[in-house]
């Protein structure tokens, strides 16, 4: 059995997609085993980064993409797909990761599933919020995967829902800005009480037929703080010149403590670098080699270690 992580913020520009990339990569290389990346956002910044874009371009503009799991409850002219939705991402040095890409369209079809209902409202509300939990179940990709992780949107809507529905925990990517301290209580009491907690509501009633891949209880993995501005970056320790974002980072680790997970990963160039070239820090090429000598050089490790230490709390999932 695959463990299922959604990386989930209702917030955008705080690193969803860089980090679900990295740990994808990072797994990889860390375990030797095969990861499933889910793009479940219309902006398809994932599937673009894993493919390319003139392929992803070839994808979405057939029924090959996940937006043919939430098509199949919408009007009844699609099945639910299979495994041809997934692609073998040709990302330069990764051959065990791949990718369920997204399409631009997947933004309507999400605002047409939240009105269509099938048969009684209350089971047509759980049908809808877990049809990924349907596909996965039905294309077996469970077992096929040790990893697979769900790149969602900006938004708790019913993409986001299906994720945390069929995910054994998530992981929230933060910026240290105030908004952040004061949105994190409301994602977390979102996703327990208005999505967990609305799930396993439906899934008691009769005639609601559960899957086996419904997690009842999705758990924190932890906080993973992204873009800290920093003045000096080691491998152990960030210090920021700003005291601002520095109170809002130890103001994060009092409340949050062990929930926060190590390293943190200051705001560098090096990754927009790395993606602009479709790999991750670690794929940057030997003869790049020195961007290590850089002050934001120890990117290459804070990413390992940010990885390894997820790797060992998903492991208790």
């Amino acid at each position: 059995m695959a463990k299922r992580i959604s990386i989930i913020n209702f917030k955008g520009g705080v690193g969803k997609t860089t980090l679900a990339f990295h740990l994808a990569t990072g797994l990889e290389n860390l375990t030797g085993e095969k990861v499933l990346l889910v793009d479940l956002d219309h902006q398809s910044s994932l599937s673009i980064l894993c493919l390319g874009y003139d392929r992803w371009v070839e994808v979405s503009n057939s029924v090959n993409t996940v937006d043919g799991i939430f098509l199949s409850y919408i009007d009844g002219e699609h099945a639910m797909p299979k495994e041809e939705i997934i692609e073998v991402a040709p990302i330069n040095g990764y051959t065990l990761v791949d990718v369920a890409p997204a399409s631009l369209n997947l933004d309507s079809i999400e605002v047409e599933l939240t009105s269509a209902f099938i048969g009684s409202p209350m089971r047509s509300e759980w049908n809808k919020r877990t049809l990924l939990c349907k596909w996965i179940e039905e294309t077996g990709v469970d077992d096929e995967y040790d990893y697979i992780i769900f790149d969602c949107p900006p938004a708790t809507k019913i993409a986001s829902q299906n994720a945390v529905a069929a995910s054994h925990g998530y992981i929230v990517p933060v910026v240290p800005e105030a908004i952040m301290q004061r949105g994190l209580p409301h994602l977390r009491e979102t996703i327990k009480y208005r999505i967990d907690g609305m799930l396993k509501m439906l899934a008691a009633l009769p005639g609601i037929n559960s899957s086996g891949i419904y997690v009842r209880d999705t758990r924190m993995i932890g906080l993973a703080i992204t873009s800290a501005k920093s003045g000096r970056v080691g491998k152990h320790e960030l210090i920021s010149d700003h005291t601002i974002h520095m109170h809002i980072i130890e103001r994060f680790a009092d409340e949050y403590g062990e929930h926060i997970i190590m390293p943190l990963i200051p705001e560098t160039t090096l990754v927009s670098r790395a993606l602009a070239r479709n790999i991750p820090v670690y794929g940057i090429p030997g003869s790049d080699i020195e961007d290590r000598k850089l002050r934001d050089g120890y990117i290459y490790d804070l990413y390992e270690s940010l990885v390894e230490n997820i790797e060992s709390r998903v492991a208790d999932l």
